[in-house]
């Protein structure tokens, strides 16, 4: 699976043969079974993930109720907001599918990026573009209607239906499930 994060970085920057290796050795990807909680509230963010393949959430625990807050799939980086900081999680994040994804650590970064100096500019150049994305993505879920949500949410990530509960999904859009039920009868009635 080591592959697979080389074939992502080729995308992007020429791989040279002491980075491969370097990959290869750090034992950089893990598999984790569905069900798997990565992070707990209160524990520290010591690792990100980088999702080569299966499906995560990260969600609170509100008055007893799981809120989700975002869900990650295949090519996505899940980066807790207290990763690196040596602060206890305010949430969780856990396995929504059995997940292959490479697992980075500060100290791993660190290492990495002082061999590998290209990584540390792809990586800040990846964070933009995730930091940008994230500040529209949080305008139009304020904007939109429950409806238009979830409108946005088939066009755009239509996998997720087959992929994650309704029920997370509904939290996601921000509703109840029972909305969201009524949301879909009424457009497959349209």
């Amino acid at each position: 699976m080591d592959n697979e994060i080389i074939k992502y970085l080729s995308r992007y920057m020429i791989v040279s043969k002491e980075l491969e290796d370097a990959i290869n050795a750090s034992e950089f990807v893990k598999s984790y079974k569905k069900g798997t909680i990565l992070l707990e509230e209160g524990e520290i963010a010591n690792e990100c993930y980088f999702i080569i393949k299966g499906c995560i959430r990260s969600y609170y625990v509100n008055d007893g109720n799981e809120i989700t807050t975002d869900i990650f799939t295949e090519d996505q980086s899940v980066t807790p907001s207290a990763y690196g900081k040596k602060m206890p999680s305010d949430y969780y994040v856990e396995c929504v599918e059995d997940t292959v994804a490479g697992v980075g650590t500060p100290e791993l970064e660190i290492d990495f990026f002082q061999k590998f100096p290209q990584l540390e500019s792809l990586s800040r150049s990846f964070a933009d573009v995730i930091i940008s994305k994230q500040q529209d993505t949080l305008a139009e879920f304020k904007m939109a209607s429950p409806e238009e949500r979830y409108l946005k949410m088939l066009k755009n990530r239509p996998d997720l239906l087959q992929r994650v509960p309704l029920h997370q999904i509904a939290s996601f859009l921000g509703i109840k499930p029972e909305s969201l039920s009524r949301i879909r009868k009424r457009i497959i009635n349209q």
